[in-house]
């Protein structure tokens, strides 16, 4: 397993050198602007928007790393599992659009963290403490991200889900939840019963709030439990088609870019 070492660079005559871990297009594009406006000198290595692409990067890059940004949920995973597969010790700035569980880690662990839609003044500050971390040569730098990784992967998910039933608020345990879909600006639950449950939560938030073992988002509009899926078909272009009981509500087929991290799901 390769190390990208940190704080490559010993000469201030070398510009800094970025890697862009995220799989929203138009955010990547903003971040790298904001990036370049606030130093044009910045050399953006490469964008990449998923685990998988990550990993094959980091294991075969010959630039030198100053500073990764990596946001946390990909397209094929959480990018805690990068970590698992490429020794990173190259400072990291995550970026996430949920300031839940993450929070008191990156804080106690003094590793910086963007909340989405990321702000340019917040970036200038985050830039700023990475150039104090370099001056200071954080030897213990590495150590501290493996332990904020670790705890990451540690923490625990949510056993219960908010749901709306008229103007009352109650509660779904996770393990009845078949798949949860989203509907226009709406997200819904399914139990094993087949029975509709409106949520508080949007698909995104639930994609980082249920455990991964357990839940896999095949698509924009689905989420799924590995005890509801009963069959996989392939299908065109290279695509899943999967069959859930109770039977789904929202389009059952795997996206392109999913297809690898749902077999690896399915397999664990």
């Amino acid at each position: 397993m390769k190390t990208v070492s940190p704080f490559p660079f010993h000469s201030l005559n070398i510009d800094m050198r970025v890697l862009i871990i995220e799989d929203e297009t138009p955010a990547a594009n903003r971040l790298e602007k904001m990036l370049l406006n606030l130093d044009s000198d910045l050399v953006v290595l490469n964008r990449l928007d998923s685990v998988e692409s990550a990993v094959r990067y980091l294991i075969s890059a010959e630039d030198g790393i100053d500073l990764i940004f990596m946001d946390i949920q990909l397209a094929d995973g959480l990018s805690f599992d990068i970590f698992e597969q490429a020794a990173i010790s190259a400072p990291v700035i995550f970026t996430t659009a949920f300031d839940q569980y993450t929070l008191k880690a990156f804080k106690v662990n003094s590793i910086d963290y963007l909340l989405k839609p990321i702000d340019e003044n917040e970036l200038e500050q985050a830039l700023a403490k990475f150039r104090k971390l370099y001056q200071k040569k954080n030897s213990n730098y590495p150590e501290k991200l493996l332990k904020l990784v670790q705890e990451m992967n540690a923490a625990r998910y949510k056993e219960r889900l908010l749901i709306k039933r008229g103007q009352q608020l109650s509660y779904l345990k996770t393990g009845s939840v078949a798949y949860c879909f989203a509907d226009g600006k709406l997200c819904y639950a399914v139990d094993f019963n087949g029975t509709k449950y409106l949520l508080e939560s949007n698909l995104s938030q639930l994609e980082e709030q249920l455990h991964p073992g357990d839940f896999y988002r095949i698509n924009r509009h689905l989420l799924v439990n590995i005890e509801a899926v009963k069959k996989v078909h392939t299908w065109l272009g290279g695509r899943l088609k999967i069959e859930v009981q109770p039977a789904a509500l929202a389009e059952t087929i795997v996206s392109r870019e999913r297809v690898n991290g749902f077999k690896d799901w399915l397999g664990k």
